[in-house]
């Protein structure tokens, strides 16, 4: 679609875009910097630091509410903050991680491409993909005992178990 033919709609979607764009640049590299300043050494140090200097004003104002509220606020202010960058971390790791094994499931000959982003299946499939894994698991483990058939038979057979074969019987 051309500049001059584009829709009112169209154009305000591609701003609105674009400007969430900046925003989440903006945020994560915030919460990156963030993150790594606040997983440091030196900011534990800091978070001592600083308790211990509330510790040793208490008996000055007297152990009063207003002393008490000074931390109790300040936790809470930083506990709060901090639950926004640790789950932006966590996705970002989570994500890389996942484009990893999705490149790793890619390029392994006789691996099985459907595992590519198997993260976004539902908790059902999950759980019968898992069931699946754990017959060859114990099949493996039972062939391994026996020596008999060789890792790559074992998934097969378990496949013609799923369509009405016996995977026991092989």
């Amino acid at each position: 679609m051309t500049e001059q033919h584009r829709s009112k709609p169209v154009e305000i979607a591609i701003d609105q875009a674009q400007r969430n764009s900046l925003f989440n640049a903006w945020f994560s590299r915030i919460s990156v910097t963030a993150s790594q300043a606040m997983g440091s050494p030196w900011t534990f140090v800091c978070a001592i630091c600083i308790v211990l200097v509330w510790g040793a004003t208490g008996p000055i104002y007297h152990y009063s509410d207003t002393w008490q509220l000074i931390i109790n606020t300040g936790t809470t202010i930083v506990t709060f903050l901090m639950v926004f960058l640790i789950q932006n971390t966590q996705n970002r790791d989570a994500k890389a991680i996942h484009l990893k094994l999705n490149e790793l499931i890619h390029s392994g000959h006789k691996a099985h491409n459907e595992l590519i982003e198997v993260e976004k299946l539902s908790d059902e499939e999950l759980k019968e993909l898992e069931s699946y894994y754990t017959k060859i698991r114990v099949e493996c483990e039972r062939r391994d005992k026996d020596g008999s058939q060789p890792q790559n038979e074992i998934a097969r057979t378990l496949e013609n178990g799923k369509k009405g074969g016996n995977p026991s019987a092989a």
